[in-house]
C-alpha cells in the first residue's frame, strides 16, 4: 500500500537502533480473521480487481450486458489465476491458458484450462469464439501481441505482466491495428492499485475463500522459516506462490 508514511528510530532485541515505518491510517485496510492464512493474496488480487474496476468504466460505452461474456487468461501464476477466480465470481466464461500440462486450481473454480502443450493458442482461440477479454499474466510480450490478433469485437485486453527481456520482437501490427480500428477494442495495463481496488479485493478474496477454499489455499505452495529467504530468492522457483512465515 502507497501513501504518506513516517519513520522513526526504535531499538530492536539487541540494543540496536532501527527503523520502524508507521503508515497512515487511511492507506490501511483491515482483513478479516478468518482470511488471516491467504490474506497475502489480497495484493496480487488488487491487479484483477484494478483491472475489473476499469473494465467497467470502458464497458459503460457499450450496451455490453444480457450475454455471458468470455475471458481468456494467460498464465496459470497467481496473478493469473486469482484473475481467473475474480472472472469466474463475476460471471465469465473464463479460459486459462498457460505452460503446465495442467491446472487442478483452474478446473476447482469452473475454469477451462488449456495447455501450450496440448493446443495452440489459435485453436484455442477459435474453441472459444469471440473473445471479450484476454488477461495477460505472463510478461511474455510477443506472445501476448499474437494473442491480442485473436481479442474478440468490442473486446478489452489487459496487460499485467513486466517484460524483463529486450529482445526484437516481429509483430503483424497491420492486423493488431486494423482490428482494433475495425472492431472497437481497448488495451490498457493495470498496476498499483487504489483504496477501491484494495477493498473489492479483500471482499472477493473472503468470497472465493467461502466458495473454494482448497483452490484459495492451493495457491500459496510453500510457507518458509525465514532463514530460507536466500534459496527462495535466488533459487529455482517452484510451484505457484511461496511465502515466509514469520511464525
Amino acid at each position: 500500500m502507497t501513501g504518506d508514511y513516517r519513520e522513526r528510530g526504535i531499538k530492536d532485541l539487541h540494543g540496536f537502533m532501527t527503523e520502524l515505518v508507521v503508515d497512515e491510517e487511511c492507506y490501511l485496510h483491515l482483513v478479516p480473521r478468518e482470511l488471516r492464512d491467504v490474506a497475502v493474496l489480497v495484493e496480487p488480487l488488487t491487479i484483477a480487481e484494478k483491472a475489473l474496476l476499469q473494465l467497467k468504466g470502458v464497458q459503460q460505452r457499450l450496451p455490453w450486458t444480457g450475454n455471458r461474456h468470455r475471458a481468456l487468461v494467460l498464465g496459470a501464476g497467481p496473478v493469473g489465476l486469482l484473475g481467473a477466480m475474480a472472472m469466474v465470481n463475476a460471471g465469465f466464461e473464463v479460459h486459462v491458458y498457460s505452460r503446465e500440462p495442467e491446472s487442478t486450481t483452474a478446473q476447482a473454480i469452473g475454469a477451462a484450462y488449456h495447455s501450450c502443450v496440448a493446443e495452440s493458442i489459435e485453436d484455442v482461440a477459435r474453441r472459444i469464439g469471440n473473445i471479450d477479454l484476454v488477461y495477460e499474466a505472463t510478461g511474455a510480450s510477443q506472445f501476448a501481441f499474437e494473442v491480442l490478433r485473436s481479442l474478440g469485437a468490442n473486446g478489452i485486453f489487459v496487460f499485467t505482466g513486466v517484460p524483463g527481456r529486450h529482445d526484437r520482437v516481429n509483430l503483424d501490427t497491420d492486423t493488431i491495428m486494423r482490428n482494433m480500428v475495425m472492431k472497437n477494442q481497448v488495451v490498457l495495463g493495470t498496476v498499483n492499485a487504489g483504496h477501491d481496488a484494495f477493498e473489492a479485493a479483500i471482499a472477493d478474496l473472503g468470497a472465493f475463500y467461502a466458495r473454494w477454499p482448497a483452490a484459495v489455499r492451493s495457491l500459496i505452495t510453500g510457507r518458509y522459516p525465514i532463514e530460507a529467504f536466500h534459496d527462495l530468492l535466488y533459487g529455482h522457483p517452484g510451484g505457484i506462490k511461496n511465502i515466509i512465515s514469520l511464525e
